[in-house]
């Protein structure tokens, strides 16, 4: 019996609500030996508060020192393990814009990027480029036609956009074609598997087509693909957790894990103070909500110390708007450690907090890592975090007699 079997066998209903914010990319490392974290260094009364009502812990996204992407680490704070289940961001990108993914479509995640005179990546996300700018490119780019394939193009939002491409006999098996360098080409989409070579060769005449199209431009004349993917099949939150869940998210690739995983995407909020407003609006109508804040993972990615800070105690400022609706039970967590000394994803389990009036505190008195390493969850995998909330919000049964 796998943990949705049990889950969906000791399912009890009541009228709970459980909060799940995710500050994505929230670990972090100091700066020198003996220092402090970005999350240590801010000033964050109300996650501090919370710290001392609740209890804290380090959730390990995969596995201990698998570094996770964004769609695993969601995964496993879904409750899904993400090793059994696999959704590349291409996918997530399309659904996440409400593009309908038919059976056989492969979907790719694209980045504009900035190339020199010799075809090497000055900025592999074109300076950041506003979407206002970068959404019209992407409709320039429908205009490139691949033969015997349909190719279809969305703009994402910056320097993002989402490419599918429709026919017989694509598998997903293609490797990225993002460097994940500068003063380097892009590299070429390469299968893993046979099944997939066409694909690959798709995704190579796209390419050119799109460079083609982009010639010309300052900052966004070249594109690299990532994560290209079929649509993948998931149970529901309703059928393992029996709950009325709710995404509320700033992001397509966010909302595109939600809704794969049978969350109701509700409201269009573009900041925190939005997203805050759409949560109190909805309160009487679900019973589980997903808060996700993208810009602690941003900044870190940028090296911004500073301002990963900030936006942690932007995130802090917030809190007691969620606290006032009454959640049964809050979780604040991350979906994977994005420390800002390293300007990536991190294997660093991800600073954790669950409040609830049945929790066992454990005698924090901040929310950070050093004492999320001390605290009484201990470190565990993250996809235990959803029958922990269960618990904690009185759904789950006894097991056995």
């Amino acid at each position: 019996m796998d943990i949705h079997d049990l889950t969906r066998e000791l399912h009890i209903r009541n009228e709970t609500k459980i909060v799940m914010l995710v500050a994505d990319g929230l670990g972090g490392l100091p700066l020198e030996p003996g220092g402090l974290t970005e999350l240590e260094t801010a000033s964050t009364p109300n996650l501090d508060q919370l710290a001392r009502r609740g209890i804290l812990g380090g959730s390990i996204p995969v596995a201990p020192g698998i570094t996770p992407g964004s769609g695993p680490g969601h995964l496993g704070l879904f409750g899904y393990d993400p090793v059994k289940y696999q959704i590349g961001r291409g996918a997530l990108e399309a659904t996440g814009i409400g593009f309908e993914l038919e059976h056989g479509d492969v979907a790719a995640r694209g980045n504009f990027c900035t190339l020199d005179g010799d075809g090497n990546i000055v900025d592999r996300r074109a300076g950041r480029i506003p979407t206002e700018e970068s959404a019209p490119l992407a409709r320039a780019l429908r205009d490139a036609k691949v033969e015997g394939v349909e190719v279809f193009v969305e703009p994402v939002r910056e320097h993002r956009f989402v490419v599918v491409f429709r026919g017989k006999g694509l598998g997903d098996q293609v490797d990225d074609t993002d460097p994940q360098a500068t003063g380097v080409p892009p590299l070429l989409p390469t299968a893993r598997e046979p099944a997939s070579e066409k694909a690959a060769q798709v995704a190579k005449q796209f390419i050119e087509e799109a460079q083609q199209i982009l010639k010309g431009q300052k900052k966004a004349n070249g594109i690299t693909l990532r994560g290209f993917a079929a649509r993948p099949h998931l149970p529901t939150y309703k059928e393992v957790y029996g709950l009325r869940a709710a995404a509320i998210a700033v992001y397509p690739m966010y909302k595109g894990l939600a809704r794969l995983v049978g969350m109701e995407i509700v409201g269009k909020a573009a900041t925190l103070d939005e997203q805050i407003k759409v949560l109190e609006a909805s309160w009487p109508k679900y019973d589980f909500f997903f808060l996700h804040y993208k810009y602690t993972d941003s900044t870190g990615e940028d090296g911004n110390f500073a301002a990963k800070v900030n936006k942690i105690e932007e995130l802090d400022a917030a809190v007691p708007r969620i606290t006032a609706l009454g959640p049964d039970v809050l979780i604040v967590t991350g979906d994977h450690s994005t420390p800002s000394l390293l300007k990536s994803h991190s294997w660093h389990p991800v600073p954790t907090l669950l409040v609830s009036h049945c929790c066992r505190t454990d005698g924090s008195t901040a929310f950070g890592e050093s004492h999320c390493q001390r605290g009484g969850l201990g470190q565990f995998e993250s996809r235990y975090l959803m029958t922990l909330a269960l618990a904690n919000a009185g759904r789950l049964g006894k097991y056995g007699a």
